[in-house]
């Protein structure tokens, strides 16, 4: 699928350069002709106004004429011709061909493909009639011929130029469509992998409660096994909803000033039972009326994240801090810290994908690697930023949120 998308990709910005080097190179060369014409005719008019350029004492150096000439039809009916020109104005035949080619097109200017010459009639004031000026085309056509050789040159260096371009970046921009599918695909396998083991498990006690085959009193232990692995399940299931609505962003648009300090200050109180059973110490300081705009259930979310990774994590009678305090006049910092293991550089920068989880967590089975991900998600809904640090065996969770 990749592929594909690369492949249309660097089509799709090929067909584009490609027709706009060929408008380009057209409008080009339809100008550069057009200027040419305007050129040559503005030149062959002041010529057939004015036939004899005008001499000045003292030039040493005759002018450079034009490649033109001039046939003038006398009333009399003879034909006179003059000016600078490769072709034989003695010829009387010649000049009555061009003259009546002229006169048989009616119009005022034209091109006479057989001898590649422009042709441009020309009214005469008073009785001098009307002058016929013929001017050489083959060095224009040259000029024009060459340049579209050039541009065709030019064309196919840029179009090769271009496709190597398209190559790296149709890589680039498919880059993060890949890093999405490989964490949909590292998804779906660690869903699967978390979802097969309950399942077997519930499937094996569910078949010997079928079979008989037991003692009476194993019924419930065997009934407990079904059922806390239904909880397991049950959790796993939910942490996914929740990370695929946050993955929505749906909810942005429900956003209300919120009372940040508040909001956190409820979220706690659940916990200090929580703690106090586990033999830890919860202690909190938040500093009073920051407001932000968001979602108090989304925030009270997070939190109660960081708090439950904190819980789980703690060494024994280990103590837990939460700090919210402003940072300048634009943001807030939540920060959670616990004594714990040290979380490795690596760690800190893959704890906050999908499923990921060290492999003491994993073995430990103390949590499915989602909660973290849902922390992230709430965080960059709420325009926030969520990092983490651990020195000297603290573990802290930063949470930065601009304020109202």
């Amino acid at each position: 699928m990749l592929k594909r998308l690369r492949l249309k990709l660097i089509c799709f910005t090929m067909a584009i350069i490609s027709v706009t080097l060929s408008m380009i190179f057209l409008l080009l060369l339809y100008f550069t002709r057009v200027n040419l014409e305007r050129e040559s005719l503005f030149m062959m008019q002041a010529i057939g106004s004015n036939p004899t350029p005008p001499t000045f004492p003292g030039d040493t150096v005759p002018q450079i004429q034009p490649p033109c000439f001039t046939i003038q039809i006398t009333p009399l009916g003879d034909i006179a011709a003059f000016g600078n020109s490769g072709y034989d104005l003695s010829d009387k035949a010649f000049l009555q061909e061009l003259a009546d080619f002229v006169y048989a097109s009616y119009s005022q200017s034209g091109i006479i493909d057989k001898y590649q010459l422009r042709y441009l009639r020309v009214i005469l004031p008073g009785p001098g009639g009307e002058r016929l000026v013929f001017s050489d085309i083959s060095t224009e056509q040259n000029t024009l011929h060459h340049l579209l050789q050039t541009c065709i040159f030019i064309g196919l260096l840029s179009l090769s130029v271009f496709f190597l371009l398209s190559i790296f970046l149709a890589r680039w921009a498919v880059k993060p469509v890949a890093h999405a599918w490989e964490q949909q695909r590292r998804f779906v396998a660690d869903a699967s992998h978390d979802l097969k083991t309950p399942l077997a498990v519930i499937r094996a006690n569910a078949e010997m409660l079928q079979s008989g085959d037991f003692y009476p009193e194993d019924q419930i232990q065997l009934s407990d096994n079904i059922l806390t692995m239904s909880c397991q399940m049950q959790n796993l299931v939910e942490g996914m909803l929740e990370l695929a609505r946050t993955d929505q962003k749906s909810d942005a648009a429900s956003f209300c000033k919120v009372n940040l300090t508040d909001t956190l200050q409820h979220a706690l109180l659940p916990f200090e039972p929580v703690f106090f059973e586990k033999h830890l110490q919860l202690e909190s300081s938040l500093q009073a009326d920051i407001f932000v705009n968001g979602n108090a259930a989304y925030l009270e979310k997070l939190l109660d994240i960081l708090l439950d990774n904190a819980a789980k994590y703690s060494f024994p009678g280990g103590k837990t801090s939460v700090l919210l305090e402003r940072s300048g006049s634009r943001y807030c910092v939540l920060s959670v810290s616990n004594p714990g293991e040290m979380i490795s550089p690596e760690d800190q920068k893959n704890i906050f994908k999908r499923f990921y989880r060290a492999d003491k967590a994993r073995s430990q089975g103390k949590s499915y690697g989602l909660g973290l991900s849902i922390a992230e998600n709430i965080v960059l809904l709420h325009k926030g930023k969520i990092w983490c640090q651990s020195s000297m065996n603290i573990n802290t969770f930063f949470v930065r949120l601009p304020i109202l």
